[in-house]
């Protein structure tokens, strides 16, 4: 690409209260061009950086809005001597020097090497239209973020494309960039963290580490195309500190209704069938789902249900094939009595012959091209696999367009269905130089400042934003005490202001695949990605062998998002395609079934474990490392990798079998240095022994058994019962129409194999209607200790949120082996139950 690199010196500092303020101010007119530098401390461990000029626009619609600055009862001073300052803000030292061209530092107290530091002479540059921003590089660090990029989950030494595209049947080790556009690196080491977050929309590009010159040494460079700089930088001592300050920047993730952490089904061919029509083929399904005992919670509607009747037979958004769909409202309704909730595909462009194209033209609704004058016309997917037509996207600064689309929701939502699925939403416009109407009102304040209103400088990203504010703020406004539930494709970082749920796109079938997807899960975590998941068994490619399909599924139950869906396409079958079903294998169907009812089993987990991300930004699913910096192990390039082993929760470490016919699997056991005492792990299956942490151990697991599973010595997981259940509070049409009522509780526990030397283990979980958009969350804990004679357990309830479930007692059921007896820590009885169809025995407490 050209390159036309110019680095600004001779900084002056400019500000009335310049020596006094923890704030940096600098301008410089070198060879008569104007920039504007600035740095001020925003938060105890946040700080905003700009770099601008007149040419280079800040952002105009930045993805966060600037935070009110709030230092109060924070240390804070700062000293001056001419050319540099030193500020301390809480535990953090920075410093500015502007000699030649700015240069940051940050550093934790007591720390005698910096977190961070610009490149000197080389820091903030303009390039063209665009900038650059070079840090130095430490080659030691952990380096992780970016949404989601292809494996491994370190980017160190790795160059990423700032973009989003439709990557069909991606190599999750080897393309990018994928679906997601969010500028976010966090840099990880022993002694501490630091975040570097862009605001903008616009495309750029991060080499991290990946370029490295004789003069310059080893650095990282941020690349921008189109405007200047607004960056924050985050301090924190973990990773954990870092990804919940990142958080009170773009906003904690969403509420996920419950029901959303169920198994979602899905598969393109249903919705294209005209033989059986496409509502009889999808009632089949729903009925083997019956004959097969295999609960289900929704099931996503590919876009054939909007395939034209007539030529040209292409999907036209918000409209329903009669032929397929004769009856919306009542097919609908049949679903719901099923307990089947809907997602609709909707995809933000119109083909030419959509039946309200022209509404949008006259409308100023699409992207025009300066260049004729009229709306912006590219090739667009138009129904199966690799076909296309022309069309235009979807401009959402459009205040018509905004408008036709939030009534397109409401019209599916007022039919019955239940949540959005917007989807090949990356925006791949072709041309930087098209503009945007910019009269919507959510962007028309930015849009009258006096920038160029095109996409290049306002970025592609910022649609898949609006996208899922209008789907998102249509369900709201039917609905305004329910959680909208939108699933999106492509996100921003605001994005997932408005979208509660993501996936990792068109995955393909291979071991592989399988395997890299566990780093792409963690990267997404971190990036508040959160509920998150993948196409089990694969999207494209060819149908999974029975082996790696059990084995995806075993995996995927222990992940965020659990969801069947694909479109496996084949030169002769290009159209429809084939699916991925869970009795399509009579073979293991019944260990597929069994396989997915302990995801049912253990949503209680699952679900306290969304609630708790809402609440602290912590993701369901964690690096080995994470909460365990202080393990040299987890710093090995094995586990830096993230795709072979992780923690779901903070109680089950979760491995994998990633090759056929292989019944063994390596996973490492992390161990807390400052410990006194670390009781380890024990294996969740058979042989069900007991496990030192500290150590690599192999962990015996034949396919039509189990994927590796340890719990956490101390830890707990809530059960329910192995099928979906109805919650108090939720009286929409699908849960109603759920027989069973989730009145039933336990929880499993894991005491150390003889005494516990006094230490009380405490595991608290949370709970609430799973719908409400304002929760009452009740919270329930248990504690225990253990000798060698018995376990001594506790229980505590707090429903004074007003949420009271349907369970009353509560079962606490023993790991697989423990003879020992369950008493309660104050004296109130405890039942024996004796043992369950697992052979672990169980006890009741009265509650």
């Amino acid at each position: 690409m050209p390159q036309k690199e110019f680095c600004p010196k001779r900084y002056e500092a400019i500000g009335a209260d310049f020596q006094n303020s923890p704030d940096v101010h600098l301008h410089s007119t070198s060879e008569k061009r104007q920039f504007d530098f600035s740095f001020e401390p925003v938060r105890e461990n946040l700080f905003r950086v700009t770099f601008s000029s007149p040419d280079h626009p800040l952002p105009p619609y930045p993805s966060v809005t600037k935070p009110v600055t709030d230092l109060k009862d924070i240390h804070v001073s700062a000293t001056s001597d001419g050319q540099r300052k030193s500020i301390q803000v809480g535990e953090v030292t920075a410093s500015v020097d502007w000699a030649n061209t700015p240069v940051v530092l940050l550093s934790l107290k007591g720390q005698s090497q910096p977190l961070y530091r610009d490149l000197p002479l080389r820091s903030y540059v303009v390039d063209a239209a665009g900038i650059a921003h070079y840090t130095e590089h430490d080659r030691s660090a952990l380096h992780v973020g970016l949404g989601e990029k292809r494996a491994p989950m370190d980017l160190s030494g790795r160059h990423f494309i700032l973009s989003a595209t439709d990557s069909f049947g991606y190599d999750v080790y080897n393309t990018d960039p994928l679906y997601k556009h969010i500028p976010l690196l966090i840099k990880v080491t022993p002694q501490g963290c630091v975040a570097i977050f862009s605001t903008t929309h616009g495309r750029g590009t991060w080499s991290v580490g990946s370029e490295v010159d004789g003069l310059w040494g080893h650095f990282k460079v941020y690349r921008q195309d189109y405007g200047g700089l607004e960056q924050y930088l985050i301090v924190g001592k973990t990773l954990k500190e870092i990804v919940r300050s990142y958080a009170e920047l773009v906003g904690f993730p969403m509420l996920v209704p419950r029901w959303a952490y169920g198994y979602i089904s899905g598969g393109y061919k249903y919705t294209m069938m005209d033989e059986p029509p496409a509502h009889q083929a999808l009632m089949e399904f729903a009925d083997k789902l019956r004959e097969h005992g295999i609960p289900c919670s929704a099931h996503q509607m590919s876009s054939g249900y909007s395939i034209a009747e007539k030529e040209p037979k292409v999907r036209n958004v918000f409209t329903w094939n009669k032929y397929r769909f004769p009856n919306p409202e009542e097919w609908i309704a049949k679903y719901h009595s099923r307990g089947i909730r809907l997602l609709t595909n909707i995809k933000p462009f119109l083909l030419a012959s959509h039946p309200e194209f022209q509404k949008l033209v006259d409308g100023n609704g699409f992207f025009e091209d300066p260049e004729t004058g009229e709306p912006g016309y590219m090739r667009l997917w138009s129904a199966g696999g690799a076909t296309g037509g022309d069309g235009c996207h979807i401009d959402f600064t459009s205040a018509a367009a905004f408008k036709w689309w939030y009534d397109g929701v409401q019209s599916l939502k007022r039919a019955g269905i239940d949540a959005m699925w917007n989807d090949n939403n990356e925006y791949t416009i072709p041309n930087d130089d098209w503009k945007l109407a910019g009269d919507e009102p959510t962007v028309s304040a930015a849009a009258a400042k006096k920038v160029q209103i095109t996409v290049g400088l306002w970025g592609r990203a910022i649609h898949t934003e609006l996208m899922g504010k209008a789907s998102h703020d249509a369900l709201l406004n039917l609905e305004p005490d329910h959680r909208p539930f939108v699933l999106t494709r492509s996100a921003s970082a605001g994005t997932m202001r408005y979208a509660a749920s993501t996936w990792s796109g068109d995955n393909v079938t291979s071991w592989e695949s399988m395997k890299g997807a566990n780093a792409l899960s963690l990267s997404a975590g971190i990036s508040l990605l959160q509920c998150c998941g993948h196409d089990i068994g694969g999207f494209e490619g060819p149908q999974p062998s029975p082996e790696l399909l059990l084995r995806w599924i075993q995996l995927g139950i222990h992940s965020p998002r659990f969801a069947i869906n694909c479109f496996k396409t084949s030169p002769g079958n290009s159209s429809v395609g084939e699916v991925i079903e869970p009795w399509m294998y009579p073979e293991i169907t019944p260990l597929v079934r069994d396989t997915i009812k302990r995801r049912y089993e253990i949503l209680p987990y699952i679900y306290s474990l969304g609630l708790e991300s809402h609440l602290t930004a912590s993701p369901l699913q964690r690096w080995v490392g994470w909460g365990y910096e202080s393990d040299p192990e987890v710093w090995t390039k094995a586990l830096k990798a993230g795709d072979e082993q992780f923690w779901f929760g903070d109680t089950i470490m979760v491995g994998g079998v990633y090759q056929p016919g292989v019944s063994l699997a390596k996973l490492y056991l992390p161990r807390k240095a400052n410990d006194q005492f670390d009781h380890g792990f024990v294996n969740m299956n058979e042989p069900y022994n007991y496990l030192a942490s500290g150590q690599w151990v192999e962990i015996a697991s034949e396919w039509r058994k189990s994927i590796p599973l340890l719990a956490r010595i101390g830890g707990a997981i809530p059960v329910g019962k192995a099928v979906q259940t109805r919650v108090p509070g939720d009286e929409t049409a699908a849960s109603v129409a759920v027989e069973e009522l989730d009145d039933y509780r336990g929880v499993e526990i894991f005491p150390p194999r003889g005494s516990s030397h006094g230490q009380v283990f405490s595991t608290t979980w949370y709970e609430d209607n799973g719908i409400s958009l304002q929760p009452h969350i009740s919270q329930y804990t248990v504690r225990y200790s253990s000798t060698q004679e018995k376990v001594v357990v506790g229980f505590t309830r707090d429903e004074t949120s007003g949420f009271v479930p349907a369970w009353r007692d509560l079962d606490i059921i023993l790991h697989k082996g423990d003879e020992r007896c369950v008493v309660s820590d104050n004296g109130s009885a405890v039942e024996s139950k004796g043992r369950d169809a697992r052979g672990r025995k169980v006890y009741t407490f009265k509650t």
